[in-house]
């Protein structure tokens, strides 16, 4: 199974939550501040991080934002916050799911699951390992790596899914329902407008506008398009 590291500051929900995920086989440690949950996802290396956002030293998108200078490690934000704009807050931040307090453990480990299968960690190799290529463009899964006719794009992990995503469906229309179905593992619903702001930064990357589109392509009340220039 995976390890786990859990930021929360609530002794009574974190006992709580590590007592469930320990008895579903997991191995976790955990973290009350965002100082502490820093230095273990150093430290520990885990597979998925538990983020409480009200946190005694820092806001936990704070924590996030340093966490991905240093550390890819796929984040499930766990709070209480519920409103739309928090939630895009965090999934801009560099969350890969969000879920609400309260939460069963059934639920979060199914989270879990998720997350690590859309990153790959639970894919067959014949699924994760495929690169693939479309015009100048080159993406790697396996060194999570991309490139732009030769040159070495610069992009956040959502950014990169959400490219890996669209290149292995080449000269398909992707709707964004599916978009944050598979890539956010989220309803359509609760934060449409994220994908709208993650292809804004991609195409700002692949050096193009949505007036003037080389890749990636606005199919009007569909969805988008990635295909060869």
């Amino acid at each position: 199974m995976a390890k786990i590291l859990i930021v929360e500051d609530d002794a009574t929900i974190r006992t709580g939550v590590v007592r469930a995920l320990t008895q579903r086989s997991h191995t976790v440690v955990s973290a009350a501040t965002a100082m502490d949950g820093l230095r273990l996802a150093t430290a520990e290396k885990p597979d998925v991080l538990l983020l409480d956002l009200g946190l005694p030293d820092a806001d936990g998108r704070e924590m996030l934002r340093m966490l991905r200078a240093v550390s890819q490690v796929p984040v499930i934000v766990v709070t209480a916050r519920r409103s739309e704009h928090e939630i895009v807050q965090a999934l801009d931040a560099g969350a890969d799911d969000y879920v609400v307090k309260p939460y069963g453990a059934d639920q979060i480990d199914a989270r879990i699951r998720a997350v690590l299968r859309r990153l790959g960690a639970a894919a067959p190799a014949g699924e994760r390992d495929t690169a693939v290529a479309v015009g100048g463009l080159r993406i790697d899964p396996r060194s999570r790596q991309s490139t732009l006719d030769g040159a070495p794009l610069d992009l956040a992990p959502r950014e990169f899914d959400l490219l890996y995503y669209l290149a292995a469906r080449a000269g398909e229309v992707v709707s964004k329902r599916e978009l944050l179905t598979e890539v956010w593992r989220l309803p359509y619903h609760r934060a449409d407008k994220t994908v709208d702001v993650h292809l804004s930064w991609l195409r700002r990357k692949l050096g193009e506008t949505a007036q003037e589109p080389r890749y990636l392509h606005t199919v009007r009340r569909v969805g988008v398009r990635l295909s060869t220039p």
